[in-house]
């Protein structure tokens, strides 16, 4: 680092650059670790199969914004599946935030409801049945839907590499040594998880629901004796995570520009370093080693190659936990 500032290729600009880009990345692993966060904390086990609400919240988010702003161009069927086949490209289609803010706002609402239903049906046809059987056993089976899930994404868009959104809109703040790109992709994200965050935070301690919530992931025998409906309570719970996991899934895709089939799967390893290390079953936590982790990932690029950039992140949550084993927020439920 000292030869980078000495001779100049370490500049503020290059700095700044990494930070935003950091905090872009962080605030949807955040995202994405407030669902997970929540349903670990009334149900005491890690879902495996989050990072595939998170890829089928995605597909089927893009595959409505692109109905939406290549209706009555293209063939539904194309728009739909993303051009499948190379029937349809972004720049056909002229999708971005800036040019096609409707669909894009659509298509986040959609991911976001199916997300939160496919996580309700998940729990409805296969978690529900088995919460006596153990945790072990609930992990387990949350691997093997997060297979079947994933594969479907296979079956139905192919393996390839999809390309999103046109050139959009960016702004550049000029620093010393160069600019910081600002663009409207990774702006919107920055915007829409601060709301959630908010709302999340509003929920958790000034509705009825919220404060059932952390009723229950204090003590859930206490909660059902003092007349909390645990299971509409989990229901919502689960509602609320799927959500988040389809809000994050396709606000990650629009800031990378990319989707797959193993987008999710990527992004939930980042997420379950940053839950634990803010403190698995803290919300809070969760935003905050969220954040952590992308910054952490995005600036340690001045030092080692991309290759490399997301052991870093998991090598500082195993520094934090070595003095602090319960995480930076100690597990607290809020």
């Amino acid at each position: 680092m000292i030869r980078q500032l000495t001779t100049g290729e370490l500049t503020v600009a290059l700095i700044a650059s990494y930070l935003w880009r950091g905090l872009a990345y962080g605030l949807v692993i955040g995202l994405a670790g407030v669902g997970l966060s929540l349903t670990y904390d009334l149900l005491d086990f890690a879902n495996f199969a989050h990072g595939d609400y998170i890829t089928i919240s995605a597909f089927v988010g893009w595959g409505v914004a692109y109905l939406v702003a290549g209706f009555g161009q293209f063939s539904p069927g194309s728009l739909l599946f993303l051009g499948v086949g190379g029937t349809v490209y972004p720049q056909d289609v002229g999708i971005s935030v800036t040019a096609a803010p409707v669909a894009i706002l659509v298509g986040l609402i959609i991911a976001a409801l199916v997300g939160a239903l496919l996580a309700v049906a998940l729990d409805s046809a296969v978690y529900k049945s088995m919460r006596g059987a153990g945790n072990i056993t609930l992990l387990i089976a949350s691997v093997g839907v997060a297979f079947v899930l994933r594969y479907a994404a296979v079956f139905l868009f192919t393996q390839q590499t999809f390309g999103l959104t046109a050139d959009s809109w960016s702004y550049e703040i000029g620093l010393p040594g160069g600019a910081v790109r600002i663009t409207s992709a990774s702006l919107l994200l920055i915007i829409v998880a601060l709301v959630m965050m908010i709302a999340i935070h509003l929920l958790l301690t000034r509705t009825k629901l919220g404060k059932a919530m952390r009723a229950m992931g204090a003590n859930q025998q206490l909660a059902r004796v003092t007349g909390i409906p645990s299971e509409k309570i989990v229901r919502r719970t689960w509602l609320i995570g799927g959500a988040l996991a389809g809000i994050a899934g396709f606000m990650i895709a629009l800031l990378q520009g990319t989707i797959n089939y193993q987008i999710g799967w990527t992004l939930l390893l980042l997420v379950f370093a940053g839950v634990i290390m803010g403190g698995i079953g803290s919300v809070y936590g969760a935003i905050v080693g969220g954040i952590l982790v992308g910054l952490i990932t995005r600036v340690s690029l001045i030092w080692i190659p991309a290759s490399f950039t997301e052991a870093t992140g998991f090598a500082v949550m195993i520094l934090i936990l070595l003095t602090r084993p319960a995480g930076i927020f100690g597990g607290d439920a809020t």
